[in-house]
């Protein structure tokens, strides 16, 4: 069954670091950011985005890949059994499908300081501003948007793994937002009923062979089950 990231008195200070970076498509590195702000999801943020907004919209950003390859150790996973979730990785050819939420007024420092607890610090994801592309075809121009991202600097991130090896590390992790298997099926459907003409094989592969792994899982329970319900013959 399929379903379809000098001494130190003397040294001078360092200039702040800028919220926003450059992202491939050559914006400006550390562009102001001015109202509305529009805010770009491609994980959780699709269907649980844990801020007050108003608006949102379906579409890509060009210029990623998004990838099984960010650990998470709080909200999907834990020190022993860290879980997988999604970051992005730059690629040239390809779109990430993702939703994108306008942010007006006192949306603005609430939704950024929400989403810098929740992905930046306990995540650790930088910031980058991108463009993206609504779905809706009356759309004439991108929309500048900001994006988190994991990147491999980061002490939580994994790195690539074949697809069976990150669905099997996804079944046994969980964290306080709940299952990992959670999160891979609700961001698979998704991609399924929001962007049913995308390609996102890396998802789809990876929910595939989830699947394919269950039923073992349930039979190995199964049969321990029935094996210690059986009464033991006693030894004379």
């Amino acid at each position: 069954m399929k379903r379809d990231p000098q001494s130190p008195e003397e040294r001078p200070e360092p200039p702040p670091r800028p919220l926003l970076s450059s992202s491939p498509s050559g914006q400006a590195e550390g562009a102001e950011l001015a109202a509305p702000v529009w805010i770009f999801g491609y994980g959780s943020l699709v269907w649980r985005p844990g801020f007050e907004f108003t608006s949102r919209k379906v579409g890509f950003i060009r210029g990623y890949s998004r990838r099984f390859w960010q650990g998470d150790t709080f909200h999907r996973g834990s020190e022993k059994t860290p879980g997988r979730v999604v970051t992005l990785l730059e690629d040239c050819g390809a779109c990430t499908w993702g939703v994108a939420y306008e942010v007006r007024g006192e949306q603005i420092a609430a939704s950024l300081e929400y989403l810098n607890m929740r992905e930046a610090v306990l995540g650790g994801y930088d910031t980058k501003l991108v463009k993206f592309h609504p779905q809706e075809k009356d759309a004439e121009e991108p929309i500048l948007a900001l994006v988190y991202i994991a990147t491999p600097q980061n002490p939580s991130y994994l790195g690539p793994a074949s697809e069976e090896d990150i669905a099997a590390q996804i079944i046994v992790s969980s964290g306080c937002a709940g299952h990992n298997i959670e999160y891979l099926l609700r961001l698979a459907d998704f991609m399924r009923y929001f962007c049913p003409q995308a390609e996102d094989k890396h998802l789809f592969s990876i929910e595939e062979a989830l699947i394919s792994i269950l039923p073992c899982l349930y039979y190995t329970e199964d049969s321990l089950e029935e094996t210690t319900s059986v009464p033991q013959k006693s030894k004379s």
